[in-house]
C-alpha cells in the first residue's frame, strides 16, 4: 500500500469559478488544510510559497532547508515534502496546474524556469531585504485578484506569477543556486532526456535505450548530462531510481522486496547492493534511520 498522499489542487480550492489555481496566505492554508498537509505528501501542480514569518524547516525529497522570513520555495509536481513550523509562521502561498500557466503562456514553457528545469536545481531562495518586498507586494496583488469577482482575473493573475518567476530566475541566476543545470544549447536535449527518465525509470535503465528514444548516439547523451549537471547519463538514471525507491521506503507500508520488484529489480539482494552503494546504507537501515527520525 502507497502511504505517501499525492494531493490533487481540488482539495484546496472552494470557488466554484476557479478549477487550475489556489492561493491564499500561508495561515490561513495551514489551518483550513491541517488534515491534508502535516504528514509527507506530494502536489500534483506547481508551488510557490513565501515565508514572511516564524521559523522552521522544509524538507523536500530528504533534504532539508532553513525556513525563515524571506524564504521562497518553488516546487514542481511530484517532489515529497514536508515542514516543522514555528506557532507564528505566516506569508503566502499559491498553487496552479502546468495547463494554467502554458494555455495563456503558448510561447513559453514552466520547465525553462531554472528552479523547475531540473530535479538536481535547488528548490528555495533566500530573498534580500529589497526583494522579499517586492515579493510580498507581488503576492498580495495575486491574493486579491483570486479573490476578487473582476473582469481579467487570470490574465491579471498569470502576470503576476509571470514576474515572480522571471524575478526570481533572475535571482537564482545571479546567485547560481545549487548544483543549477546548465542552461546551453544542450538544455532541450537534457530536459527531454529528464522527461523520458521519469517516465521510464522503473523498466528502462540503460542509457543507450534513452539514447535510442531521443535519436542520439549514447555517447553524445552521456555529453549531454555531464554538460548539464556533470553526472554521466547513467547516474542520472541511477539517482532518480534511488530517490524513488526512498519515497517508497519512507513513505509507504509496502515490503522492501515489493517495492523492490515495483522499480524494475527482480533480485531484492541486487538492489539493496545498488541502494547501499548509492546511500551508505541498506534500504532497511534507511526506513529505520528516517523513520526514528520523523518521530523525536
Amino acid at each position: 500500500m502507497e502511504g505517501i498522499r499525492i494531493l490533487s489542487i481540488e482539495k484546496f480550492i472552494s470557488a466554484e469559478n476557479q478549477t487550475h489555481f489556489y492561493a491564499s496566505d500561508l495561515k490561513t492554508h495551514i489551518k483550513k488544510n491541517q488534515s491534508y498537509i502535516t504528514n509527507p505528501h506530494k502536489h500534483d501542480s506547481y508551488l510557490c510559497i513565501l515565508f514572511t514569518q516564524g521559523f522552521g524547516d522544509h524538507e523536500i525529497d530528504f533534504t532539508s532547508y532553513e525556513i525563515k522570513p524571506g524564504s521562497i520555495f518553488m516546487m514542481a509536481p511530484g517532489q515529497t515534502h514536508h515542514w516543522n513550523l514555528s506557532d507564528d509562521i505566516d506569508g503566502f502561498i499559491f498553487i496552479h496546474t502546468q495547463e494554467f500557466y502554458n494555455f495563456h503562456y503558448t510561447n513559453e514553457r514552466i520547465a525553462a524556469f531554472p528552479f523547475f528545469q531540473s530535479i538536481y536545481n535547488q528548490p528555495n531562495l533566500n530573498l534580500n531585504t529589497l526583494d522579499n518586498e517586492k515579493m510580498i507586494d507581488l503576492f498580495e496583488n495575486i491574493c486579491f485578484e483570486n479573490n476578487a469577482e473582476l473582469p481579467l482575473r487570470n490574465q491579471m493573475i498569470l502576470n503576476y506569477i509571470s514576474t515572480i518567476y522571471s524575478l526570481l530566475s533572475r535571482i537564482y541566476f545571479l546567485k547560481n543556486t545549487g548544483t543549477l543545470v546548465k542552461s546551453s544549447t544542450y538544455s532541450d536535449k537534457y530536459q527531454q532526456f529528464e522527461y523520458l527518465v521519469e517516465k521510464k525509470f522503473r523498466t528502462e535503465k540503460s542509457p543507450s535505450k534513452y539514447a535510442e528514444l531521443m535519436h542520439i548516439t549514447a555517447k553524445h547523451l552521456n555529453r549531454i548530462a555531464k554538460f548539464s549537471t556533470d553526472k554521466t547519463a547513467s547516474e542520472v538514471i541511477s539517482e532518480r531510481i534511488i530517490l524513488e525507491a526512498k519515497r517508497k521506503i519512507a513513505h509507504s507500508t509496502t515490503s522492501l522486496s515489493e517495492i523492490s520488484f515495483s522499480l524494475g529489480f527482480e533480485d531484492y539482494a541486487y538492489f539493496s547492493r545498488v541502494f547501499k552503494q548509492k546511500e551508505g546504507v541498506s534500504p532497511k537501515e534507511f526506513s529505520v534511520k528516517y523513520k526514528s527520525a520523523l518521530v523525536k
